[in-house]
């Protein structure tokens, strides 16, 4: 069978130009090693594989390496090919200064991410073999873009059983990441004539973000010592987006009877609760709080994700929508499905496997064990601050001295430490009494890092 240039060497892309083949390919090349799209070291193709896919003489070829050769460009040696010579490539000079990119922080006590040292590798890659050796061809296709059914399955059980959720695999959309997904309902609900999203007087502004981008105004809730009271939502308002089983970042859960005054008056007004069960698995004092969804899934859409509990490196996050909202939803996703296939049938397996559920029965043991030694250390070190919102998730609010959450976070700017005043999650239109306090996250550093973080965190603090 003749050879041709589908099988022969390494893809290199070059376009010989200017007068004659010979010196257009030497000019090529030459640029190529010099503004490094060819590193030192790389082996090029042979003289003869090299002219097969150019269509040229591989003597021409081979006066171009050998000129380039003996200008130091190249190195050849019989029996090992021609390479890229090692030499220093010289990088264009900046023409402004850059500017100064901060230093790697010594401790990583921002909130919102888990242990990724922890994160299960080996069971993980098994779940991968074993899910990848059962999938079917078409499961590597475009798919279906509410997500893999054997995904959607093994949601609907699990939430079903661990969360309380009423979850039919029909109505359940697979999404690349809580953003995702929410950006997707703000759309949803902006084309259904919505123009007011009720949100907390605290949370993430990204969130809050997404909805305006959609076209969303965003008012904020009352907020007490008891937490998130949505008993009276703004008139307008066609949404409520809330943070019930574990706030972010106050860390309450939605008191009973606020749960069940929201559902009525979602059913009184036509209007739509999303829930983001944040922090959903991860309750130290007592059982999981149940989904709000639960009450009224004819109501809620339940938001879901992999990134507390897994990492958010695999972008898969989940939504459970009400019967009038799901059809809607997945055709603002797209016609293709925008989730890697083998994470879902992955974490399908590791769902189905039980995997999951050991996976985080020894992180909740492993968190608290870190809530504990932080709480100790506050009482010991520090004991004008107070810890708050400790009962579940994986951070905790420190209440701190009125005035001194901006001479904290100067401190721990000194230090390396990375933190975040609770200032930054207050919505701009809310009308409680700003509290000065930071936010540590106690997910993300490893636990060999933690007695370290400890002692950074408490010498910033007053």
């Amino acid at each position: 069978m003749p050879e041709s240039w589908a099988t022969l060497g390494i893809d290199l892309h070059l376009e010989p130009t200017g007068p004659g083949l010979r010196r257009g390919l030497t000019d090529a090349l030459r640029d190529a090693v010099r503004t490094a799209r060819l590193a030192p070291g790389t082996r090029l193709p042979s003289s003869r594989a090299l002219a097969a896919d150019l269509g040229i003489a591989r003597n021409t070829v081979a006066e171009a390496y050998a000129d380039l050769v003996a200008e130091g460009w190249l190195t050849a040696r019989q029996g090992s090919g021609t390479h890229v010579a090692d030499r220093a490539v010289a990088t264009p000079a900046a023409k402004a200064a850059r500017p100064r990119i901060p230093a790697r922080p010594a401790y990583d006590l921002r909130p919102g991410s888990p242990d990724l040292a922890a994160f299960p590798r080996a069971e993980w890659l098994r779940a991968t073999r074993r899910a990848l050796a059962a999938a079917p061809h078409d499961a590597l296709g475009y798919g279906d873009p509410r997500g893999r059914p054997e995904l959607r399955a093994a949601l609907a059980g699990y939430l079903s059983r661990a969360r309380g959720v009423h979850a039919d695999p029909e109505r359940v959309l697979v999404c690349a990441g809580f953003a995702h997904a929410l950006g997707l309902l703000a759309r949803v609900l902006r084309a259904r004539g919505v123009q007011t999203v009720a949100v907390e007087s605290y949370g993430l502004a990204q969130h809050r973000e997404l909805l305006t981008t959609a076209g969303l105004r965003t008012v904020p809730l009352p907020f007490d010592d008891r937490g998130t009271d949505p008993r009276t939502p703004p008139e307008d308002a066609g949404a409520v987006l809330l943070t019930p089983a574990h706030q972010f970042p106050m860390g309450m859960a939605l008191r009973p009877d606020r749960r069940a005054a929201v559902v009525d008056w979602a059913r009184r007004t036509g209007a739509v609760v999303l829930e983001d069960d944040y922090d959903g698995e991860f309750r130290y004092d007592r059982q999981p709080v149940g989904a709000l969804q639960g009450l009224d899934p004819g109501r809620t859409v339940y938001l879901g994700t992999a990134s507390k509990s897994l990492a958010p490196g695999l972008r898969l996050a989940w939504a459970v929508l009400p019967p009038g909202l799901a059809e809607e939803a997945a055709e603002a996703k797209g016609g293709t499905d925008t989730c890697g296939a083998p994470e879902q049938l992955t974490l399908a397996e590791f769902l189905t496997s039980g995997a999951h559920d050991r996976h985080v029965r020894a992180a909740r043991l492993r968190y608290r064990r870190r809530r504990d030694a932080l709480v100790a250390a506050l009482a010991a070190r520090a004991p004008e601050v107070r810890a708050t919102g400790i009962a579940a998730g994986l951070h905790a609010v420190l209440r701190l001295p009125p005035g001194t959450e901006p001479e904290v976070l100067r401190a721990a700017a000194w230090q390396r430490l990375a933190l975040f005043g609770l200032a930054g999650f207050r919505h701009p239109q809310a009308v409680t009494d700003p509290v000065d306090a930071v936010v540590v996250g106690y997910g993300t550093p490893p636990d060999h890092a933690w007695t370290g973080a400890l002692d950074a965190l408490c010498r910033v603090l007053p």
